[in-house]
């Protein structure tokens, strides 16, 4: 199993600030390159919880005394973290998305590159799946998923399409639901369009808004005070979360006003945004629509 170079290694690790008696928590293992670059920057007693809700991911666990590998959604982080005894850590890194491996395995169904079952569960132990929410959605949802998480449009064509569709026989295969779209699909923008369209369905699928507004709510309870949070995103819906997070700690409205008249934020950001520079990008083309966020809790 390949899993590719992990995207702004140095600079995402660089803003967790680590002290090498520390604790933090890799909440998206994956290959396990943040991971192993923690553990370089550890001192002895430090100590390193990781998660990742993947069973591949498993057979990249870090054989390391310091390292304990959590085979778990990340929402979880607080329940699973007091049960090892870790009730306040002193950073927390977040890579969000897919993995470059879950987009290169076909039968995964996350890449438009191949045909395969309509899957894009990042974990098997899910029980909804890309088949389920296309061939039994409603209307309104389905119109609910393709605006909200695909921010298209057609959204109600789409919705439409598809339905009447699956009345005739159900969407099995990428292909048949590519097949079913084609006509929203023109070249000049069909692989734009598509991506969205697999964008939409896996963040339902996998609850992603949700997992991710729980997980940002919780790493405030975690975090101790001038504890950092770096996170990497890698399209619009999840790096607005996250800069609003960041900046008031709320994901809707304005944080109150204490007594001075001053506005009340829980975290402070560290520096600017950052994005991969041309050289990162041609070596992982992954990291082209990264974003990497750092906030200090005060």
């Amino acid at each position: 199993m390949e899993y590719h170079n992990p995207v702004l290694l140095h600079q995402s690790i660089d803003g967790l600030d680590i002290k090498p008696d520390g604790v933090y928590v890799d909440v998206t293992f994956g290959g396990g390159g943040h991971s192993r670059e923690i553990l370089n920057r550890l001192g002895p007693n430090g100590k390193l919880f990781a998660f990742d809700q993947d069973e591949d991911a498993l057979a990249n666990a870090i054989d390391d005394s310091r390292f304990v590998l959590i085979n778990e959604n990340f929402r979880f982080i607080k329940r699973f973290l007091r049960f090892y005894g870790a009730k306040e850590v002193d950073g927390i890194l977040g890579d969000l998305g897919v993995s470059s491996h879950q987009f290169d395995v076909p039968e995964r169904g996350f890449s438009t590159r191949f045909d395969a079952d309509l899957d894009m569960r990042m974990s098997q132990k899910n029980e909804l799946s890309a088949y389920k929410v296309v061939n039994e959605y409603d209307d309104a949802n389905l119109r609910r998923v393709f605006y909200d998480y695909g921010e298209l449009k057609n959204a109600p064509a789409l919705s439409r399409t598809i339905i009447e569709a699956r009345e005739q026989q159900p969407i099995k295969t990428t292909d048949d639901l590519k097949e079913i779209l084609a006509k929203y699909l023109p070249e000049r923008v069909r692989n734009k369009v598509l991506a969205q369209i697999y964008q939409a369905i896996r963040i339902e699928v996998n609850q992603e808004m949700d997992v991710l507004k729980e997980f940002l709510e919780q790493s405030l309870e975690i975090l101790k005070p001038e504890g950092r949070l770096s996170i990497i995103s890698y399209h619009s819906l999840e790096d607005r979360l996250v800069k609003r997070f960041m900046k008031n700690g709320m994901f809707e409205g304005e944080p109150e006003k204490d007594f001075f008249g001053n506005f009340s934020v829980p975290f402070k950001t560290v520096g600017k945004l950052i994005i991969p520079n041309d050289a990162e990008i041609k070596i992982n083309n992954r990291a082209r629509s990264a974003k990497l966020r750092i906030a200090e809790k005060k």
